[in-house]
């Protein structure tokens, strides 16, 4: 038994001395295995590790964006807080920056690429020193295409009335075409106007039939009767009964449309202004203001060369109302209202893209003269869109003027979270009769109407609040001392 033993671990000793004999000999034998196993492991073969570039969230309220204009070529240095390309946001062109240095590898989006999610991948770098020709490109993984399944022919009703929608009956009306033929996609069986059209695309001869069918001897008891019999054709020159049918794609045929594409701006435009109206109850209430001491004092301070405007003393006003009654001062959020500690106002300026609205921070601290610089520059920022995030996030009540258009009075929609936005019409004389002497004066009014949330800032409240603003509006030096 001892013996067997002393043999086995002799025969495992000469074992491990054979293997490593062995392991000795191949690698005396071929002396540029590790060469090749360093050019399997070069770059050359595996490519070099990029560094992905995706499309950033430049705006709370950004979910996709659009490549406006790359700044950076392929092969070109990058450093940290290099411009690297302008983005097109939900609110303006903001230049993305580079939060690593390196060099520019590979271009994925190209300029013009609209409507980007954000996280897709847009562009690549390596880092400084390795080959930028030789990044690596990701694996894309793209679905398996699918085969679009044959559309199955048309198969008549073969029991039970027919119901049709009324734009479904005068389609197939007007075309001579059997319902019976329609596939109904409705609840309950109803042929809509989409199986309407889809039939009418299926079939390959529609005939027109005029609007006003000749009557019958017995009058047809049930809808699913069959279509009148095809008049006899139009004489030439005369109008047809019956409008043509919109084809897409063809441009310049009678009844169709071209498609425009919308900006960021505008589809995030869009968004708000249907989530406004769709989940604010809005409130409306209108005042006229004198405006003859704002054009007067205006008159005076144009003498000493300070050019203000009408709305800079509106932006003043709606700003002391606000620092006065802190309650109208208030946002929306998903919990109930917030109160805000400070009164940023937004101004609406139309731009090409849009409209767009930059805030005036702070302005019950400030001056109508400073205000007015704020709101040129802003302006023109907004028209060039330059505007940076923290100058049109954040306000507390909108402004709307449309009276250098000569609008006498508009209803505007609350900019969400606001509880308010105030709509300011153009000013106008008119005969008012002087209570205290029973004498004709000429005035100028103005109408502003206030849009406000109903959840937040009720009647009496509103009330109260238009009436403290036309009361800092006609008098101006109040304000001063507000």
């Amino acid at each position: 038994m001892a013996a067997s033993l002393r043999l086995g671990r002799q025969g495992i000793l000469f074992g491990f001395r054979l293997s490593s004999t062995f392991d000795r000999c191949v690698l005396a034998t071929h002396p540029c295995q590790e060469n090749v196993r360093h050019f399997f492991r070069s770059p050359w073969i595996l490519g070099v590790s990029p560094v992905k570039v995706e499309m950033p969230a430049l705006s709370p309220t950004m979910e996709e964006g659009s490549i406006v204009k790359w700044l950076k070529k392929e092969g070109e240095a990058v450093a940290a807080g290099d411009a690297l390309c302008e983005i097109e946001t939900d609110k303006a062109v903001v230049t993305m920056e580079s939060n690593e240095d390196g060099i520019m590898a590979k271009i994925l989006m190209e300029e013009g690429s609209r409507n980007v999610p954000l996280g897709t991948l847009i562009a690549l770098m390596v880092d400084e020193g390795q080959d930028w020709k030789q990044v690596e490109m990701p694996r894309l993984e793209a679905a398996p295409p699918v085969a679009p399944s044959p559309v199955p022919p048309p198969k008549p009703a073969t029991s039970g009335p027919l119901r049709l929608s009324p734009a479904a009956r005068h389609i197939l009306d007007s075309h001579g075409i059997d319902p019976k033929l329609a596939t109904p996609t409705g609840p309950r069986g109803l042929i809509t106007k989409e199986d309407a059209l889809n039939l009418l695309k299926t079939s390959p001869a529609p005939k027109a039939t005029p609007a006003m069918a000749a009557p019958t001897s017995a009058p047809t008891s049930a809808p699913t009767s069959a279509p009148p019999p095809a008049a006899t054709p139009l004489p030439p020159g005369s109008r047809p009964n019956i409008p043509p049918l919109s084809v897409p794609g063809k441009p310049g045929a009678p009844g169709t449309f071209t498609e425009v594409p919308a900006s960021n701006v505008r589809r995030v435009i869009a968004q708000r202004l249907t989530q406004s109206k769709t989940t604010i109850p809005h409130a409306y209430a209108s005042v006229d203001c004198d405006m003859a001491a704002v054009m007067h004092l205006r008159k005076d301070l144009a003498k000493e060369q300070i050019k203000v405007s009408v709305n800079d003393f509106i932006i003043k006003a709606a700003a002391v109302t606000l620092k006065e009654m802190p309650e109208v001062n208030v946002t929306w959020s998903g919990d109930g209202p917030r109160a805000l500690d400070s009164v940023h106002i937004s101004i609406a300026v139309a731009t090409d893209r849009g409209l767009i609205t930059p805030i005036i921070k702070d302005a019950a601290d400030k001056g109508v003269q400073e205000i007015s610089a704020n709101v040129k520059a802003l302006a023109q920022k907004a028209r060039d869109g330059k505007l940076l995030p923290e100058e049109y996030q954040g306000g507390s009540f909108s402004i709307s003027n449309l009276g250098m258009f000569g609008i006498s009075g508009f209803s505007a929609v609350i900019n969400p979270p606001q509880a308010c936005i105030l709509a300011i019409g153009t000013s106008r004389s008119e005969l008012r009769l002087c209570e205290d002497d029973q004498t004709l004066s000429t005035q100028q009014l103005m109408t502003v109407t206030l849009s406000s949330d109903g959840r937040l800032v009720d009647d009496e409240l509103a009330s109260r609040f238009l009436d403290k603003f036309r009361g800092n509006l006609e008098k101006p030096q109040r304000m001063a001392l507000a």
